[in-house]
């Protein structure tokens, strides 16, 4: 029963922790008794620049018209086939472009020239995340593939901040403090610890046995279609606390100094114990609209630095081979400052991808000399002005489910994204 209070404590406390109710997850409480086999991967993480990120102080750069103060055309980069801005010579903490893209260029694909189509905070964030601009009730990309391929597991979609719908179809887990995940991972400890427990081992024994005989004799009961579901959703619960005791093992003895570095190390070892499909990473304040190359030259430094934190630490986990990461944010800035030397917001930007599968050193789509898209050839993916298509979120969606391997899945069958004939990014991943 320690279980079962501690559980009704998180939510109490705003731990967040949900117990998956999926149909599918929900026929297996009914059926089954054993413990939730591990979920091995592929592992999906999002990481959000929240608040719209300035994309020609990282990935498309722009030295003319005035668009940004801090270098000249003749001064911008390149690694491989990207092209970058110069920013180690501002960078006093965090990680420099110069490190970053000479780091991961052979990993990363760009595109350039989004339409985000509108430039407000709230349906931006939706349907970058989502692909759907005009409905609240479609799940955002890593919740959809957290449904599609593990809603069974314990901890399936991790949520850290920003747009964050289910679409009703697995429950987001927030997990905010290594401690939290702690005491989740060993329910039965006190405070969390693997060495002093509530109840001796033998009293374990015979409430799971109890809990296991009650739950074959509810079975074959007569029962209101509610009564039953919360009934699922109770030993649902007893069933995750036991998947979550694989955790304990990949649990960082210390806290992680930065805001996407904490949030890495609980993702991590969520996914190192099977107990995670996908992971929604955030941090804000890049909504620059005073000072934004101040601004913009503190948080883009310590945004690379997360993601490198991530790849590094995901080596040393052996789990880079698995996980595939989306770099985005919900606008971009615009081209031109206004008088608080800040930048607004502008419906055209950037996303970035990386792991498993993905060819990287590759640069699709562009923007002009004054930070306008170009369009391009869905088919060939090149720039065709006259011909060519303007993409926007719902075509990077529909490449994301292509890629995923599941696009024909009945979740995503029920939140199609209506792409037009023609319109299909073709071998976008390479």
């Amino acid at each position: 029963m320690k279980r079962r209070n501690l559980l009704k404590l998180c939510t109490a406390v705003g731990l967040g922790f949900a117990s998956p109710v999926g149909e599918r997850y929900l026929l297996k409480a009914e059926e089954d008794t054993s413990e939730s086999p591990p979920y091995e991967g592929p592992y999906y993480i999002v990481i959000n620049a929240s608040g719209g990120w300035d994309t020609t102080y990282m990935m498309d750069p722009k030295g003319v018209n005035e668009i940004n103060r801090l270098y000249q055309q003749d001064d911008i980069l390149t690694q491989g086939n990207i092209r970058y801005a110069p920013n180690a010579k501002h960078t006093t903490a965090g990680m420099s472009n110069e490190d970053f893209f000479g780091k991961y260029a052979n990993e990363l694909l760009v595109f350039n020239g989004l339409d985000y189509s509108v430039n407000n905070h709230s349906p931006c964030s939706r349907y970058m995340a989502t692909g759907k601009l005009d409905s609240l009730e479609y799940p955002t990309f890593a919740a959809l593939v957290a449904a599609c391929k593990g809603s069974e597991t314990p901890l399936a979609f991790l949520t850290f901040g920003q747009y964050s719908a289910t679409g009703n179809l697995v429950p987001l887990s927030r997990v905010p403090y290594l401690s939290s995940l702690k005491r989740l991972a060993n329910a039965d400890g006190v405070d969390g610890s693997q060495r002093t427990f509530y109840s001796d081992d033998f009293v374990r024994d015979r409430i799971d046995a109890a809990l296991i005989e009650q739950r074959a004799a509810q079975v074959n009961s007569p029962r209101l279609p509610r009564q039953q579901r919360a009934e699922n959703m109770l030993y649902a619960a007893q069933f995750n606390s036991k998947a979550l005791n694989r955790i304990t093992p990949y649990i960082p003895k210390t806290q992680s100094k930065g805001r996407l570095p904490s949030q890495v190390d609980i993702a991590l070892a969520s996914f190192k114990a099977g107990v995670c499909v996908s992971a929604n990473l955030s941090i804000g304040q890049f909504d620059s609209h005073a000072n934004n190359d101040v601004d913009q030259m503190k948080l883009i430094p310590e945004f690379l630095a997360g993601i490198d934190y991530l790849a590094t630490k995901a080596d040393e986990l052996h789990l880079r081979d698995k996980l595939v990461i989306v770099i985005q944010s919900e606008m971009g800035r615009t081209p031109t400052y206004n008088k608080g030397n800040g930048k607004d917001h502008w419906s055209v930007g950037s996303v970035m991808f990386m792991g498993a599968g993905i060819r990287g050193n590759r640069v699709i789509g562009e923007t002009d000399d004054k930070q306008f898209l170009v369009p391009i050839n869905p088919g060939t993916l090149a720039t065709d002005e006259s011909l060519g298509i303007r993409v926007r979120p719902e075509h990077i969606h529909a490449a994301l489910r292509e890629f995923a391997g599941i696009s024909n899945h009945s979740f995503s069958r029920k939140f199609p994204l209506d792409i037009p004939a023609g319109e299909k990014l073709e071998k976008f991943w390479g």
